[in-house]
């Protein structure tokens, strides 16, 4: 038996049973494996777990930096809001002093312009009265003379003279005031 067994599969070439170079080739699989496994695998590992914690806090930083950056427009938004108010209020309290400014420089001009207004009314009221006491003179010495001319005799005394002039201007003065009166009765 054991020749026909033989010689329907000879026992080297069949791929079942195991031979000498299949375990020797089992065996340097096995010390790759052990070598790989013991030195080669740990080391890239470790890089993989130190890439994947570094590439993990890149975007926990990341995180925090888009935190941080939307605090800061927050902020700056808010410093912007505030500024504007304050701008604002600046604006305000400007308006408010140029329009007291105004106010006090209208009321300082009108009452300039009322102390200019009283002076001018002082000065011409000592004017006119300057002028009534010179005319006084004057028409009192013509009035005089041009009495003393139709009448045909010296009117040279002065108490006679004082009075006329006196009286003469008394009438002028009423006549002006009646004048005055119905101007401002028309009026």
């Amino acid at each position: 038996m054991a020749s026909i067994t033989s010689q329907l599969v000879p026992l080297e070439s069949n791929f079942l049973v195991p031979n000498g170079t299949f375990l020797v080739e089992l065996a340097a699989f096995g010390l790759m494996l052990f070598i790989l496994g013991k030195w080669v695998v740990p080391p890239i590992n470790r890089a993989m777990t130190a890439r994947q914690d570094a590439i993990r806090k890149q975007f926990a930083d990341l995180d925090e930096a888009k935190q941080d950056a939307r605090e800061a427009e927050e902020q700056f938004k808010a410093q912007i809001a505030d500024a504007r108010h304050e701008a604002a209020r600046i604006r305000e309290d400007a308006r408010e002093q140029g329009a007291q400014i105004i106010a006090e420089m209208r009321e300082q001009a009108q009452s300039e312009a009322s102390r200019i207004v009283e002076h001018a009314h002082a000065q011409i009221s000592a004017e006119r009265q300057h002028a009534v006491t010179t005319l006084r003179a004057e028409v009192g010495a013509l009035a005089t003379a041009l009495a003393g001319r139709i009448v045909g005799e010296s009117l040279e005394d002065d108490e006679r003279s004082g009075r006329v002039v006196d009286r003469f201007l008394a009438d002028l003065e009423t006549l002006e005031t009646s004048q005055v009166a119905a101007k401002d009765g028309v009026s």
